[in-house]
């Protein structure tokens, strides 16, 4: 008991540790996006891919809140029962034509299949099969294959399956749906969320639905005591005597409980601990995006000529950096983040400001890829010393790269054109503009930027007839900030396309495909 216990409460910590060290919210956020640019075929394939986890003995209940959260109460039911009920055929066929004889012997030595075998041969065999799927006296996969080597038919089996393991998947598709609604609206930024009403109204009926649920697996447990106990009390007896006093017995099954716990657990430490680097995997935080600055046209200016000059010279009309001539040109490269440095940060109006951080973001980067060639990636830096790294000195504010742009741009402009002015040295990034920022000209400058990026193959593509729009990652990674000021991500796509446009006027959905996004170093000379 104190295993088991000590087990639980390992767990409990693992989760809490897993909690804060992976951005659960964003990585929904992306399976989200994910589904969507499936279609209408995103249920089906996901019943498809249940179906598989079912027969590789995968257990169901994570796919099943899932699909709650994802296609919603409805539709999600729908998708974990087909699902389901595919997977439970197939195993069913496999323990009877083409795996019976490891299936037999798996079973040979359990005496409650012993006796569920023979009350499925003395009773409608159906019955025992609804009892059994309202039941968690044996795990759902198992049964899948058990039920292959009894005496029932297949379609009897199957057509009870579906039906009675109905109230089981309709809780947990329930209670993921619940989830969801409230992850959507943790994250929400409008004023869009459910009422207190309708939260009232979403309780109530999951509460209800446990009672149900609870109160026929009471009904179907006492009737498979019922049916595998009477009339083989011998079964019961025999095992009885072969085996030793329970006391005496080494408990192997809370010992194995325990060592899965100290492996989740161990798991879920060491990701904590690397939680930065795991954030890069799952991408940026979402953010709420608001101006922060006033326009203040009398503020103080910025000169940004030093830079300009360098990415004129360094810089080629595609994007592509002469990191070598560059290199050559380091001490004005440094001289203008000295610049920086020095900058009146605090009284400037927002264009100025705007300006200041977008090239401040480009030249730091410039400058961390000078510290460290040879490079063929900027992931060939060391995780501390690429975006987490606190050096960067913007008007007397330390701030490293990711700062700069998750918590001084994103958060603070109302912007989502920043993504195509922002380059992180990658060949999938936008391409890194051969002229500085400047406070006057922005907005026709993220404007070509953005329409740079949807003129080309790397980043955008669609064909009308295909039925499939292409989309650099950006979109995907940074989905929440195009929504909050276009309602999508294709909408958001639409205005630097007319044809995309067009169809969505006519009420058409294209599919999305994300595009490979390229990490490779944006440099003139591939061989650096």
């Amino acid at each position: 008991m104190v295993l088991k216990l000590a087990s639980a409460v390992l767990i409990v910590v693992a989760f809490v540790l897993l909690s804060q060290a992976l951005p659960i919210d964003n990585g929904i956020q992306f399976l989200e996006m994910w589904i969507q640019g499936l279609g209408m075929w995103a249920p089906l394939i996901f019943a498809m891919v249940y179906a598989i986890a079912v027969v590789f003995f995968v257990p169901g209940s994570a796919l099943t809140l899932a699909s709650g959260a994802i296609f919603g109460l409805w539709w999600g039911t729908v998708a974990v029962s087909i699902g389901a009920t595919t997977g439970a055929a197939l195993a069913f066929l496999i323990a009877r034509y083409a795996a019976r004889n490891k299936v037999a012997a798996m079973a040979a030595a359990s005496s409650k299949f012993s006796a569920i075998d023979k009350a499925i041969g003395e009773e409608a065999g159906w019955k025992m099969v609804a009892m059994l799927r309202l039941s968690p006296a044996v795990p759902f996969t198992l049964q899948n294959y058990l039920y292959g080597l009894t005496s029932i038919r297949f379609w009897p089996c199957i057509a009870a399956s579906w039906f009675f393991m109905l109230p089981g998947a309709f809780l947990y598709v329930y209670l993921g749906h619940l989830g969801g609604q409230g992850l959507s609206a943790a994250t929400s930024v409008g004023n869009d969320g459910r009422s207190t009403g309708e939260w009232i109204l979403l309780v109530v009926g999951l509460l209800a639905t446990v009672g149900v649920t609870v109160y026929v697996t009471h009904l179907a447990n006492r009737a498979i005591k019922r049916h595998t106990l009477q009339g083989v009390p011998q079964v019961g007896a025999r095992v009885a005597k072969a085996q030793p006093n329970p006391s005496q017995r080494w408990p192997v099954g809370a010992t194995l409980v325990a060592l899965v716990a100290v492996l989740v657990f161990s798991s879920a430490l060491y990701a904590y601990i690397k939680r930065d680097s795991l954030m890069e995997l799952f991408g940026p935080p979402p953010v709420v995006l608001s101006e922060a600055y006033e326009a203040n046209s009398n503020g103080p200016t910025f000169d940004h000529s030093t830079f300009d000059a360098l990415l004129w010279n360094h810089v080629d009309d595609d994007g592509w950096v002469d990191y070598q001539g560059l290199g050559e040109d380091q001490k004005d490269l440094d001289e203008y983040i000295a610049a920086v440095a020095e900058a009146p940060f605090g009284d400037m109006g927002r264009d100025e400001k705007l300006a200041l951080l977008l090239n401040a973001y480009n030249a730091f980067t410039l400058r961390l890829i000078l510290d460290n060639q040879p490079l063929r990636s900027i992931f060939d830096i060391p995780d501390e010393k690429r975006w987490e790294d606190m050096r960067w000195n913007v008007g007397g504010h330390i701030w490293s790269l990711s700062q700069i742009e998750h918590e001084q741009i994103r958060p603070k402009f109302i912007e989502p054109r920043i993504h195509f002015a922002l380059v992180c040295a990658a060949a999938g990034c936008p391409k890194l503009s051969t002229e500085a920022y400047v406070a006057e000209r922005l907005e026709e400058q993220l404007a070509d930027q953005a329409r740079y990026a949807h003129d080309h193959d790397r980043w955008f593509g669609f064909e009308p007839e295909s039925g499939v729009v292409e989309l650099t990652q950006l979109y995907q990674w940074y989905g929440s900030d195009f929504e909050q000021t276009a309602g999508s991500v294709l909408d958001y796509a639409a205005q630097f396309s007319p044809e995309l446009k067009q169809s969505l006027d006519a009420g058409e959905r294209p599919s999305i495909r994300w595009l490979s996004y390229d990490w490779s170093l944006n440099t003139q000379n591939p061989t650096e």
